[in-house]
């Protein structure tokens, strides 16, 4: 019978992760919830975060005072100052990331400014609106996702061994369905996990993704300077029409693999 203590321990690890993995849903469900969020008028910069993060207020940041002239992206990745007045905190902390000299490439700029503080007071505020994930929830969600997955394959191995046992009196067929059972469960609540936890696991709560779903509908259609940067705000650089903008960025994704290369 040691088929059934290997059988009673894929239950044990099944069932511990998918709990953890579903308190962290709903956690992560509660976020926002109630009254979060009314009354609330997104700002650009808050758009941005909740779409894509600190990475996409950097993006919003560099295309905007890249239209206004005061900042020079050129096709070949590199970005320079024309205006050293930034008008707010994050205008300014794009500055400082450009560095002294007033030129520098998109891609650290872009990976020091996500980083600075006036980036992470935008996200508070969105948390305290209760319009944000909060980061320990996010990553919560995530490694109970992981854990999930963990097990799925933890019981595959506890099955496979149950089999290859020597001495089992049970069929081994009968044997194997046993232990397709708590495999069933992990994989079913993955499923859950993609549809249901997925849009959680990221930056905005479910209230500021109604926000953003409404902000979304009048984001397009229309030629103003405003219209064009909530585009970018909430669809990112694919949003940019303007091809040299384009191509700028494009290079900035080239230079990260090339970085990423020579790391490795």
């Amino acid at each position: 019978m040691f088929w059934v203590l290997l059988l009673l321990l894929a239950w044990a690890v099944a069932g511990t992760a998918c709990t953890r993995l579903c308190l962290a849903a709903v956690r992560a469900a509660a976020v926002g919830a109630d009254d979060a969020g009314k009354g609330h008028d997104l700002t650009l910069y808050e758009a941005a975060f909740l779409s894509g993060g600190p990475a996409r207020v950097a993006d919003l940041t560099l295309v905007s005072m890249a239209r206004q002239h005061r900042l020079l992206l050129a096709h070949t990745g590199w970005a320079t100052v024309v205006d050293p007045r930034g008008r707010d905190p994050i205008e300014r902390s794009v500055i400082g990331a450009i560095g002294p000299e007033g030129q520098s490439r998109i891609a650290p700029v872009r990976a020091t400014a996500a980083a600075t503080d006036a980036v992470r007071d935008v996200a508070d505020r969105l948390v305290d609106a209760g319009l944000a994930v909060p980061d320990g929830t996010r990553t919560t969600v995530a490694a109970g996702v992981r854990q999930v997955r963990a097990a799925a394959l933890v019981v595959l191995v506890l099955g496979a061994t149950a089999l290859l046992t020597p001495g089992a009196e049970m069929p081994r067929g009968l044997v194997a369905l046993w232990f397709a059972l708590p495999l069933a469960l992990t994989l079913s609540c993955l499923a859950i996990a993609r549809v249901e936890v997925h849009p959680y696991s990221h930056w905005a709560s479910p209230a500021g993704q109604q926000l953003l779903g409404t902000l979304a509908r009048h984001a397009g259609g229309g030629a103003d300077d405003r219209t064009y940067l909530t585009s970018v705000a909430v669809r990112g650089i694919r949003a940019v029409g303007e091809p040299d903008l384009r191509a700028a960025f494009a290079h900035r994704e080239q230079y990260r693999e090339q970085f990423d290369e020579w790391r490795r």
